[in-house]
């Protein structure tokens, strides 16, 4: 037994020197075999400046004949502008992967290698300037080329250990190591990315190099730094790895990004709009509106439901779902479970195709009533119905319908939630209202219920749903 104890206390003495003298070597070896892919990316963009500089004087002045004569007209001067970035290799084929901004707008993009000898010219294959990912080609038989191989960014986790290798302030081949210190994070990118923060210090140069793990994996793609001072200070944001692949690949097959649409309007859900709606916690994303003629119109989405879950994906937050939609596959159909009338309903949408231009068209409804004023006193407001003098005077567009927000109560809780004056209340209760009656009426079936309910509000063309207490 003891000889037993003596080996096992042995062995945990032979791992733990094992990782010490792993330790005491750092990365070495790793990054002799990871810095012939990261390559650094110069760029050139000629611009034109004027290049006459005098004073500006009144027409006809006497001077103007004398400074034409002398300077005569003088053509703009051409000035080439450089930049500096950084890239990887992802294939044997030449593809190189970076951000969009280091060669937005660029003439010339010149790939260099480590070795500080070879320097090759870049074709631009395609961009995505929504997730700042760009793909370059470098003739793979003008120079010797090694390719890196993505990882799998959803299985990252906080507090393992990352590197960054790029061209900081146009030192190529700089290496630094770091964690990463937070996940999903949201930067106000843009809805399409959640971003893996980390310590290891990146600074200007260092965008669109790769954010390698421990097993020279590319989890991330370095984009951004928060500095005050413009300098590190440990905190950088990488594009997550299954992001940027999936871009990449889009890139390279079609020299374009493919997204999918589903054409909702949507909003959080607040603790007070799941009370509202029967949910029992505040998750998903609140439907708003949605776009005529769209998938999720097509399909049968109403404003009020509450998307849970998308594709078998649960949507936690709003800001999730954007993301799910855009990775699916155009033409595909997916189930989508809404939550409605306090239960959960499984709706098969088709995804159609992200246009550029999509644009809300609202079908017209034109109403005509009677100017009559009515105090909900419930709710600590006062509407008006919307007349053709109420539209031209408050210039309400003609498809909008509902009630006129009058004025608000002091310390009720419409006036904390935000309603104010000029609102116009669309829905009451998921129901439309257009008639003061119609509300009154709702209101007063809902305070049998529930301590409050739920609006749908048009703040000058902007549509949210907000829950309101009912006065005591």
């Amino acid at each position: 037994m003891k000889r037993i104890l003596v080996l096992s206390l042995f062995n945990i003495f032979f791992i733990i020197q094992s990782a010490s003298a792993q330790f005491e070597r750092g990365y070495a070896d790793l990054v002799d075999e990871l810095l012939p892919s990261v390559v650094s990316i110069a760029t050139s963009q000629t611009v034109e400046r004027q290049t006459r500089q005098l004073p500006e004087l009144p027409e006809g002045h006497p001077f103007n004949d004398m400074f034409d004569d002398f300077f005569g007209n003088q053509m703009p001067k051409r000035e080439n502008l450089t930049g500096l970035g950084s890239g990887f290799i992802i294939s044997d084929e030449g593809y190189v992967v970076t951000n969009n901004h280091v060669i937005s707008g660029a003439d010339q993009i010149t790939v260099i290698f480590n070795n500080g000898i070879d320097e090759v010219p870049a074709e631009l294959v395609g961009t995505d300037p929504k997730t700042d990912i760009a793909v370059l080609k470098i003739d793979p038989s003008t120079v010797d080329i090694q390719s890196v191989n993505w990882g799998d960014s959803d299985l990252s986790r906080v507090g393992d250990i990352v590197l960054a290798i790029g061209n900081p302030l146009g030192l190529g081949g700089t290496v630094t190591s770091g964690i990463i210190s937070s996940i999903n994070r949201d930067i106000g990118g843009g809805p399409y990315v959640d971003f893996i923060q980390t310590d290891a210090p990146i600074n200007r140069g260092n965008s669109g190099g790769p954010l390698f793990n421990l097993d020279g994996e590319v989890i991330g793609v370095n984009t951004a730094i928060y500095s005050p001072s413009g300098g590190s200070v440990g905190i950088g944001f990488a594009i997550p790895s299954e992001l940027a692949k999936n871009i990449v690949n889009q890139l390279q097959d079609y020299g374009k990004t493919i997204r999918g649409w589903l054409g909702v309007r949507i909003q959080s859900v607040t603790p007070d709009l799941a009370e509202s709606l029967g949910l029992d916690k505040p998750y998903g994303a609140l439907v708003a509106s949605t776009i005529p003629g769209s998938p999720a119109e097509k399909a049968g989405i109403q404003a009020g439901d509450i998307v849970l879950d998308f594709d078998n994906k649960e949507v936690t937050e709003m800001r999730k779902l954007p993301r799910f939609v855009a990775d699916s596959k155009v033409d595909k159909p997916v189930n989508v479970v809404v939550w409605r009338n306090e239960k959960k309903i499984t709706l098969k949408v088709v995804i159609a195709e992200m246009k550029e231009q999509e644009v809300a068209q609202l079908e017209k409804q034109k109403e005509k009533e009677i100017a009559e004023e009515g105090d909900i006193s419930d709710l600590g407001i006062k509407v008006s119905a919307i007349t053709d003098e109420i539209r031209l005077r408050q210039n309400i567009p003609d498809e909008v319908y509902g009630l006129l927000v009058t004025g608000v109560s002091q310390n009720s809780d419409a006036e904390i939630k935000g309603i104010r004056p000029g609102d116009i209340i669309q829905e009451v209760d998921r129901m439309p209202v257009r008639k003061i009656k119609e509300f009154q009426r709702i209101i007063s079936d809902v305070k049998k219920k529930r301590k409050g309910v739920l609006l749908l509000v048009n703040r000058q063309g902007n549509i949210i749903f907000t829950a309101v207490k009912f006065n005591n």
